[in-house]
């Protein structure tokens, strides 16, 4: 039977993608999107655990949804993500309103499970595959237009080696496996015939792509290659305009990589650069791998390929036995690197992980007070590189109204829009309303006027004669891809 579907999504980029895979199955499986939770009939939460918090938090929005599911005879209530594959067959007999729970593995046996629970039968599916089936997805079902037009996410690669000793995602989403190319490709070409200007490329280790392979001199035979190539192949996609990557790895940061940044126009100035701690000995008992001098090489070599290039990152305070001086050295790398922006964490042990079996705890309110610290810093670190970028010229991508939309009634009403620039950064940019505003997924060129803690604040350039791509002549870049650029500027 034909359900009316409403999904809730915790957590990273990638459980945002897996959401959007679980969408475009259940069009696929003849459902169709619900207008809010109360009007559907199916209710699937995509869960996260790479802290306690978010783990709590499904536990007490599964135990608030008794009445939701109770309200209306024959609704289906499923979970899915990380928790789900941590805990498996544990949620289901915690929550007897529970119809089902799938892994991460396991996105391509909704459909399935759906028509299952609709007979009464309750199932867990957590069980890890290493077969490439699981990137053997469904193209975009016609119905289905994806949360964010002009821009998508493709998955290149799964799973982690790297046991950071804070880290569950080897747990939960398994080892290492690298998609092929010919697939990826494939993806983004269909993605750039439906619109598509900006690809976001997807994994817990991104930049990891097809190194086994090549480690093994099976690249060929695999269907991989390295990294860097990968992102040269999808900038000569027709119609890719931006590229992306996230989360990548410090550890594979090789010199085809930072190249790629200086010589593919298509490839965004933004780095995702997750640093967790500016301290040697904090980074080797998290199992990093690096040092801080390594990464701030990385860092400095980044910003000399590509000047101007957005530098964020990830950071966890309080970890067992990091002291006072220790902390303070993780804010003198963010100094020095500069940091555009960074998502801060007080340490959240996690079962199974090597770190849960520290004792040495940081003491809670001490902990508080770094993060304070530390996120207090970045404020200003953040608003210094946003008051640099006044008076350049930008191009974004519509993303939608603003959160302070509408400003203004009647014929002369004026709308607030929000786009993302090629450094990632949120600018938003006050446009007359109608049919003349710019739709969502267009390229829109402004001049930065404004800035703030936490975004810019644009205009919309005048046309300037013979510029004919304004996304070339931010960067003073032209793309070497054959054949003309078309990169829809509205305005």
């Amino acid at each position: 039977m034909a359900l009316r579907y409403a999904l809730r999504t915790y957590g990273c980029q990638m459980n945002l993608h897996d959401s959007e895979k679980v969408a475009n199955l259940l069009h696929h499986a003849g459902h169709r999107e619900a207008p809010d939770e109360d009007a559907a009939d199916l209710l699937l939460i995509n869960t996260c655990s790479i802290r306690e918090k978010a783990e709590n938090r499904l536990y007490s929005d599964l135990g608030a949804l008794r009445a939701w599911k109770a309200a209306r005879p024959g609704r289906v209530l499923g979970v899915g993500g990380c928790v789900a594959q941590q805990e498996g067959d544990a949620v289901l007999r915690r929550f007897g309103h529970l119809d089902f729970v799938f892994g991460t593995h396991n996105l391509r046996l909704v459909p399935g499970m759906i028509e299952a629970a609709e007979r009464g039968e309750r199932q867990s599916r957590t069980a890890e595959h290493r077969s490439l089936d699981r990137f053997d997805l469904p193209g975009r079902h016609a119905d289905y237009a994806g949360a964010t037009p002009g821009r998508a996410f493709v998955t290149v690669m799964e799973g982690c080696d790297m046991f950071c000793s804070f880290c569950i995602v080897p747990r939960t989403r398994g080892r290492e496996i690298s998609r092929p190319a010919a697939g990826i490709l494939a993806e983004a070409r269909s993605l750039a015939g439906r619109g598509v200007r900006e690809l976001t490329l997807l994994g817990q280790t991104v930049n990891a792509y097809g190194r086994h392979d090549l480690r093994r001199g099976k690249a060929v035979a695999a269907g991989t290659m390295a990294f860097a190539d990968l992102l040269r192949e999808l900038a000569r996609v027709p119609g890719i305009e931006r590229l992306r990557y996230t989360s990548p790895h410090p550890l594979f940061f090789d010199d085809a990589l930072v190249a790629a940044h200086a010589e593919i126009p298509e490839l965004c100035p933004h780095v995702h650069l997750p640093l967790q701690s500016g301290n040697d000995r904090i980074l080797g008992e998290m199992r990093r791998r690096y040092t801080a001098a390594r990464y701030l090489e990385i860092a400095r070599r980044l910003q000399a390929a590509r000047p101007g290039i957005a530098l964020t990152t990830d950071l966890i305070v309080g970890f067992p036995g990091e002291t006072r001086s220790e902390f303070e050295d993780t804010l003198a790398v963010m100094r020095e690197v500069g940091f555009t922006d960074a998502y801060s964490f007080k340490y959240s042990p996690r079962p199974g992980t090597a770190a849960a079996a520290l004792s040495d705890r940081v003491d809670p309110e001490e902990a508080q007070d770094r993060l304070a610290t530390l996120q207090s810093l970045q404020r200003s670190l953040t608003l210094a590189a946003h008051r640099r970028r006044v008076g350049e010229e930008t191009v974004v991508l519509v993303e939608g109204l603003s959160a302070r939309s509408p400003v203004g009634a009647g014929p002369r009403a004026l709308v607030q829009l929000r786009g993302r620039d090629p450094g990632h950064r949120v600018v938003n940019f006050t446009v007359p309303a109608g049919s003349g505003a710019p739709r969502e997924g267009s390229l829109v060129t402004l001049r930065l006027v404004e800035a703030t803690p936490h975004s810019l604040i644009g205009e919309r350039a005048q046309d300037r004669p013979g510029v004919k791509d304004p996304l070339r002549l931010v960067y003073g870049r032209r793309s070497a891809s054959p054949g003309p650029r078309t990169p829809g500027v509205v305005g």
